[in-house]
C-alpha cells in the first residue's frame, strides 16, 4: 500500500489520536473509510471501462483480420457460374401437389352455421327489438358428432 508500514501507520495512528482526540476519532476514521470506499469505487469503474475500451479494440481488429481472410478467400476461390445451356438446380424441397382441399382452421358446425346464417330470412322490421338475441337454431352437422342431448321437462 504506498509503501509506508506498519510503524509508519502506527504514526499515524497516534498523531491522530493527539491531534483529532479520542472523542471525535471514531467519527473521523468513519468518514475517511467513507472516502477511500468512494475512491475504490471511481477506480473499478475507470478500470472496467478501460477493460471495455481494449474489448472493443480488439474486437474490431478481429472483425478486420476476418474481412480481410474473407476477402483473400473468396479472391482465390471466386464462385463458379453454372454451364449454359444446364437448368439452375430446383430447391431440395417442393411440397407434392395435393388433390385434396386445404384442411379448414375451422371445425365443420362454424361453416354450417355461417351458411345457415346467410340463407336466413331478413328481420322483421316491425317486430318488437328484444334487450338480448335469442340463441340461435342449431345448424345440422355434417360430421358424425351425436346430436345435444335433449332435456327431458320435470314433473
Amino acid at each position: 500500500m504506498f509503501g509506508i508500514g506498519y510503524s509508519e501507520l502506527l504514526v499515524i495512528a497516534i498523531v491522530g489520536l493527539v491531534v483529532i482526540g479520542p472523542k471525535d476519532l471514531p467519527r473521523v476514521m468513519r468518514q475517511v473509510g467513507r472516502w477511500v470506499g468512494r475512491a475504490q469505487t471511481m477506480a473499478r469503474h475507470f478500470r472496467s471501462g478501460i477493460d471495455t475500451m481494449m474489448r472493443e479494440a480488439e474486437l474490431e481488429e478481429m472483425e478486420k483480420k476476418w474481412r480481410e481472410e474473407n476477402e483473400r478467400i473468396m479472391a482465390d476461390h471466386p464462385p463458379t457460374p453454372p454451364p449454359a445451356g444446364e437448368p439452375i438446380a430446383a430447391p431440395a424441397f417442393e411440397p407434392a401437389p395435393s388433390s385434396e382441399p386445404a384442411p379448414s382452421s375451422e371445425p365443420e358446425w362454424v361453416s354450417a352455421a355461417v351458411a345457415s346464417d346467410e340463407a336466413a330470412p331478413a328481420p322483421d322490421p316491425s317486430a318488437p327489438e328484444l334487450p338480448f338475441a335469442p340463441p340461435a337454431p342449431a345448424a345440422p352437422s355434417a360430421t358424425n358428432d351425436p346430436p345435444p342431448a335433449k332435456s327431458e321437462p320435470l314433473p
